[in-house]
């Protein structure tokens, strides 16, 4: 595929993400009209539609992209470090170090809980740092890291359960996290996201290049000169910054770390210097669309983002595992 044919399939990507942005803020329990939407975003009025457009939906649609953005960033950036398509934050431990740390939070110090959002991320981030250190010995490598996140995971994940199990009170207002899902965020919801995604997407213009290197193996990668371990633990510190910020708000929400970069694989191919932007895309319209979905589907009630993905991802999943050269090979 040309580059030009690449560049114009972003261009229709970020198209279809400012139509999803429109539609997502137009329907619900009260539907709008493109113009309203327009009127109530741009006029500061004492209106109860206002407070519903700008207060409600709007930090709503943009944490939903962001949420897309970097749990997506996360997936591609991992599966370059492990050159496996299969990787995701969930792989290297980011989701269930950050879920259990929440877990433990809520119930030791509940009467903290404005401070939940730095535990779920201090939580991702040691988690991943454990893991590379166990993954450690004369040189970390992909298997090795992924068979080393598995272990941390199944027993933080078992940890967790525990907690759920004995301190079932204590976590009774905290749904939203525990499920995963978008209900009742608000602005500040988005401003505790937003550091971190402008981050991820700042950062990820000046790798493409490195990316692309170490897909074709580290022998080959070290030869054109790149530290591939100090670049490999790089990538995986600025992955769980990515993941854990978004599980410390909305909770555990699977599948959009594997599902979104295969989708911009096909569509851009492996070059990251398409990747990156089409990943991002992606991730911001997919999880809008299935938290409308979510919100829509069953009025006046509504269904957690983290369900909608599951059902959507499920099958994208299974499917990749049985294309074998497409599960273990990136590059």
């Amino acid at each position: 595929m040309s580059n030009k044919k690449k560049g114009i399939i972003l261009c229709i990507l970020f198209f279809v993400l400012i139509i999803v942005f429109l539609v997502s803020i137009k329907v619900g329990a009260v539907k709008y009209s493109f113009k309203e939407i327009i009127y109530y975003i741009t006029h500061n009025t004492k209106d109860n539609n206002r407070a519903i457009i700008y207060n409600v939906r709007l930090p709503r649609v943009l944490l939903s992209m962001l949420v897309g953005i970097t749990l997506a960033l996360a997936g591609i950036i991992l599966q370059g470090v492990m050159r496996n398509s299969m990787a995701s934050a969930s792989t290297i431990g980011v989701t269930s170090g950050a879920n259990f740390a929440g877990y433990l939070f809520l119930v030791a110090l509940p009467m903290y809980s404005s401070f939940l959002t730095i535990s779920t991320f201090v939580g991702g981030f040691v988690t991943t740092l454990l893991i590379y250190l166990l993954a450690y010995k004369n040189g970390s490598s992909p298997i090795k890291i992924i068979l080393a996140g598995m272990g941390v995971t199944a027993l933080l994940n078992a940890f967790a359960d525990l907690i759920k199990v004995f301190f079932p009170e204590n976590l009774a207002g905290a749904t939203s996290f525990l499920v995963g899902g978008l209900t009742g965020v608000t602005w500040q919801s988005f401003f505790t996201v937003l550091p971190y995604a402008i981050i991820g997407i700042f950062l990820v213009i000046f790798i493409p290049t490195k990316m692309n290197i170490l897909a074709l193996g580290d022998e080959t990668a070290q030869g054109l000169g790149l530290n591939t371990n100090r670049f490999r633990l790089f990538l995986i510190v600025l992955a769980s910054l990515l993941a854990s910020s978004t599980v410390s708000v909305v909770g555990l929400i699977g599948f959009i770390g594997i599902v979104v970069p295969h989708i911009a694989r096909i569509l851009v191919g492996n070059d990251h210097k398409y990747l990156f932007p089409a990943t991002i895309l992606l991730g911001a319209i997919i999880v809008s669309i299935c938290d409308t979905i979510g919100r829509v589907i069953i009025l006046p009630a509504e269904l957690p983002v983290s369900i909608i993905m599951a059902v959507l991802g499920a099958p994208v999943f299974l499917l990749l595992l049985r294309g074998k050269k497409e599960v273990t090979d990136v590059a």
